[in-house]
């Protein structure tokens, strides 16, 4: 079987690739489909994560174990994609060189079947130019949480002036 995904650069702007490649395949041939699709090096660490249909970060898929314990993370190169991706399970999030934080969202878009003679991976369509750098990310807080956390302890953490706090205490 193949699967069709599209990745899309998570920028304004409209940068996607359309990547065949077949569901037996790790997911370090798919990081490595992507790294070649939109010209990276692919030297960079770089980790999928499980996603919903609201682009949750889900578990993680690292390129190396880089867990506490040996074993504890599933790594690209023991984890096949078919052995997450599926019809009920299509959404990745991809992120590239955490430095940059080359972020990308992955959907499966069709399973097919091998076509013979081609070759997999397949760059089926490219569409946009990569830019010179990572697009800036937004990170919003929910201020749920917080506000809730204000209430509960009395105090607003803005107030410097009521916290009693000595200032020379050393």
């Amino acid at each position: 079987m193949i699967y069709r995904f599209r990745v899309i650069l998570d920028t304004h702007d409209d940068v996607f690739r359309d990547i065949e490649i077949e569901a037996s395949s790790t997911f370090e041939d798919f990081h490595n489909a992507i790294t070649q699709s939109f010209g990276f090096g692919g030297q960079e660490m770089a980790s999928f994560y499980l996603s919903n249909e609201l682009w949750d970060q889900g578990e993680e898929i690292s390129l190396f174990d880089m867990g506490e314990k040996p074993g504890e993370v599933m790594v690209m190169a023991e984890t096949s994609l078919e052995s997450l991706v599926s019809e009920d399970q299509t959404r990745l999030i991809y992120v590239y060189d955490f430095l940059s934080l080359w972020t990308f969202l992955v959907e499966l878009a069709e399973i097919a079947e091998a076509e013979e003679g081609r070759t997999y991976p397949n760059l089926m369509f490219a569409h946009g130019q990569i830019p010179e750098e990572a697009p800036e990310k937004e990170f919003i807080a929910d201020d749920s949480e917080d506000e809730d956390s204000q209430d509960e302890l009395g105090f607003d953490p803005e107030d410097f002036d009521n916290l009693d706090f000595d200032a020379n205490w050393n």
